[in-house]
């Protein structure tokens, strides 16, 4: 890959592996530190992630207007902000507030260097994409890891150690990213899109497949809350806790060559990708709610990582077969947003859950939901089939 692309990777795995010592311990530290419950929890990563999809959009407009150098070092300055008041202020209210505006300056980071890296370079087509998705599992594998030992000594200091890696990161971008040549119109705003949809097939299509979509991230997004609970309830320690966080981005780099002869030979088939990974979703949750010591959670989280490989990936492409010429934006904005919104009432729901009924009910009913979730990926070609109409990208 040319070096610009590569400051474009290594910034994205510093970032993500700061934000990975704070996001899995965030419930933790609410409900053990500060002791309020996993509702409250829940309501408080609920803002988190409202502030993120508002960023989201904001960091697309700004990129479009101004590009990407600005805009990130924005995201980054104000992340920066967030986590210095963290270092000093990191009770109830202040906690609220400060992790609140992390999640917006987050959110703009995030689609100016997605962004960024297609216009930088444009040739490398998909590879530029992996590349920066690349860093992220990466910076996953290894943040989480080094969160558990920085918590063992004092869960204060993982605001200091986030605070430290996007400083980090803001050095490379200020000095890296300003000469990267910069084309904002290459990309679609999702903000400026404002054509009428001509064909409704594909876009009714579409809404149905990501209301399964938005399911399973609403399952998913429990295991950084409630289920990181239950499991320091167990007896899991904190350390051991954040290893499974490392050994989910492992395996998702490692794991590829298993998987590839299986997606090759279904390429075509991304209904059936999203229903096996539904299905490997669905026996994680029946094995975590079972589980009893740090080796059962090793297994479901194992399970897990494999469905996640399978289905999600799907997601994103199927959208860009349904999208029509010159909406590839809209409907990847469309997939991104009910991602969002999953990680944004899962932890509210599943604390509510287990406030009111506890852990094991509330594992049964969300293994339920995630069953429920293979009815629209089937379902979803039927208003393709009943208008007869075949989008143009849609294989």
């Amino acid at each position: 890959m040319p070096k610009k692309v590569w400051l474009l990777v290594i910034g994205m795995f510093i970032n993500v592996m700061g934000n990975s010592f704070l996001w899995p311990l965030n419930t933790i530290y609410m409900h053990e530190y500060l002791g309020k419950s996993l509702s409250v929890a829940g309501l408080v990563l609920m803002a988190n992630a409202g502030a993120g999809v508002v960023g989201n959009l904001l960091g697309g407009y700004l990129f479009d207007r101004f590009g990407g150098y600005r805009s990130i070092i924005g995201g980054i300055i104000l992340s920066m902000i967030a986590l210095t008041g963290l270092v000093f202020r990191h009770d109830w209210y202040p906690y609220i507030t400060f992790l609140t505006l992390l999640g917006f300056s987050g959110g703009i980071v995030f689609p100016s260097m997605y962004a960024m890296v297609g216009t930088v370079w444009p040739e490398g087509g998909r590879k530029a994409f992996n590349s920066i998705y690349l860093a992220q599992n990466v910076g996953v594998a290894i943040g989480p890891a080094l969160a558990g030992f920085v918590a063992v000594a004092s869960i204060d200091y993982i605001f200091s150690a986030n605070l430290f890696f996007y400083v980090l990161f803001f050095i490379i971008a200020f000095f890296g990213y300003k000469k990267l040549e910069i084309a904002p119109d290459r990309h679609t705003n999702v903000i400026r899109e404002k054509k009428k949809i001509k064909h409704k097939a594909p876009f009714y299509a579409l809404l149905i497949v990501t209301s399964g979509y938005l399911l399973t991230w609403l399952i998913y997004s429990q295991w950084s809350t409630t289920i990181s609970t239950h499991a320091l309830s167990l007896g899991v320690s904190l350390t051991e806790y954040s290893l499974l966080w490392t050994l989910n981005g492992v395996l998702i780099v490692a794991g590829q060559p298993l998987i590839n002869p299986i997606i090759k030979r279904m390429e075509h088939k991304l209904k059936a990708q999203v229903t096996i990974g539904i299905v490997i979703f669905i026996i994680s949750f029946i094995v975590v709610s079972y589980a009893g010591s740090f080796k059962m959670f090793v297994v479901s989280m194992i399970i897990v990582t494999f469905g996640e490989m399978f289905a999600w990936p799907a997601i994103p492409t199927l959208a860009s077969q349904l999208a029509p010429k010159g909406r590839d934006g809209f409907y990847q904005g469309i997939v991104n947003s009910t991602a969002t919104i999953g990680r944004m009432i899962g932890p509210f729901a599943g604390g509510v859950l287990v406030d009111l009924y506890g852990m094991q009910v509330m594992l049964f009913i969300l293994t339920a939901l995630v069953s429920i979730a293979i009815i629209p990926t089937l379902l979803y070609d039927r208003p393709l089939k009943k208008a007869g109409y075949k989008p143009e990208n849609h294989s």
